[in-house]
């Protein structure tokens, strides 16, 4: 059961103007669901992405990737569940192409100009000719309908919209999907995710703040350790909005979109942490007073990534021993432990090299029977904070993962 997460209601989603929605059903994998979800763009857009660092990345991912600079632009996303098309090799490839030449067809467009999208079982072939089939049928749809399309082991649709002045006097809005659930490590952005925007930006500027927005958020979570195969973020701006286009990071306005998105990117993935496969605790490590922020996150996300200290979350155990273990040995050769202090929430459970004068069992106990938690860890050597978002590891973790191509 995903943790402190609900649904968000149709109504609660801004629609965008530029962009129409539409999914159907391909019958894939789920046969009593819409798998299949297609984005379209028009008038004077743009559009920024990163993708998987994976170097077994998907055959949608290489496509996604030469489409999205081609000189004639981006006009629509075509999004498939229940296959990854991942570890397919040439015919892989090729079949991303036919789903492009297909919505291509649909939109009215060139094939070049669709970006393809893929997430399931890896290893299988894509069953194109059910794609194909079903792009004909796809329907009008809200963004709650497209984000329940993308789902895979997902368990709750992940959906948000902000709205925020951006320059003097235009209002800016902005909405958001993404799936993902397990295999949750990402190394630039969530499994998948699209956020779609009525601000002009210029397509060098959009793809910087994409990148930046995806390091700040999606490159902050972490559900099992593992790196998909088909990570993939995406940031479609409209220029609907009336106001002139950003095209510079100098701009005073880049800044106040970068934390409307940014804080909206966030959202999604703090939500993919919450409804980590088989997740009962949402936990936040935050690493403060480091000398730099990877020597902050390579501490967070020790502790974060660590088996045992999972296992103790999902227990709701006080094993001290585990977190203060994973800090040790995160790879920061001259800390000092005496220095270093740790908290469970507001319980200060470790100064001085062990477990602080203060603290008590009971204490301890208390925090981790919560659902949300936060372990803060204070290294005393610098300036620096960062924090990483985790779950706890549970046995309902180990039996999706073993059903999981059942």
């Amino acid at each position: 059961m995903a943790v402190n997460l609900t649904e968000k209601r149709a109504d609660e989603l801004l629609e965008i103007d530029g962009i129409r929605l539409f999914t159907g059903r391909a019958g894939i994998k789920q046969q009593d669901r819409d798998d299949l979800a297609l984005m379209v763009l028009g008038g004077e857009h743009t559009v920024g992405a990163v993708f998987t660092q994976n170097r077994f990345c998907a055959a949608p991912v290489h496509i996604a990737k030469s489409h999205l600079f081609d000189q004639d632009g981006v006009c629509a996303l075509v999004i498939n569940t229940g296959n990854a098309n991942a570890g397919t090799g040439a015919q892989g490839r090729l079949d991303a192409i036919k789903v492009c030449a297909a919505a291509a067809e649909q939109v009215g467009c060139q094939s070049n100009q669709i970006m393809p999208f893929s997430t399931g079982v890896i290893l299988e072939p894509l069953p194109v000719d059910k794609i194909v089939a079903a792009l004909p049928q796809v329907r009008p749809a809200f963004w709650s309908d497209a984000a329940r399309a993308i789902m895979t082991t997902d368990t709750v649709p992940k959906a948000a919209s902000r709205t925020g002045l951006v320059g003097e006097k235009h209002t800016v809005r902005a909405t958001g999907i993404a799936k993902g659930s397990g295999m949750i490590h990402p190394n630039m952005a969530t499994m998948l995710s699209f956020i779609a925007t009525d601000a002009k930006v210029s397509q060098p500027i959009l793809q910087l703040m994409t990148q930046e927005i995806a390091d700040e958020s999606f490159n902050t979570i972490t559900v099992d350790g593992d790196t998909s195969t088909n990570d993939s973020f995406v940031i479609m701006a409209t220029g609907r909005c009336g106001q002139s286009e950003i095209d510079n990071t100098a701009d005073p306005r880049y800044a106040q979109l970068k934390a409307l998105l940014g804080s909206l990117a966030l959202e999604l993935a703090q939500a993919i942490v919450r409804d980590g496969e088989g997740a009962t605790k949402f936990i936040t490590v935050e690493v403060q007073n480091a000398k730099t922020r990877e020597e902050a996150r390579k501490v967070a996300y020790a502790v974060a990534h660590s088996p045992l200290v999972k296992t103790a979350f999902f227990a709701s155990d006080p094993n001290l021993g585990r977190l203060l273990a994973a800090v040790g040995y995160a790879g920061i050769e001259d800390l000092d432990v005496d220095a270093l202090k740790m908290w469970l929430d507001e319980v200060l459970v470790a100064e001085n090299g062990g477990r602080a004068e203060s603290y008590t069992e009971e204490a301890g106990q208390a925090v981790m029977n919560r659902p949300e938690i936060t372990v803060r860890i204070d290294l005393q050597r610098g300036d620096t904070t960062a924090a990483v978002y985790t779950c706890d590891l549970s046995h309902e973790y180990v039996s999706i993962n073993a059903d999981y191509r059942s």
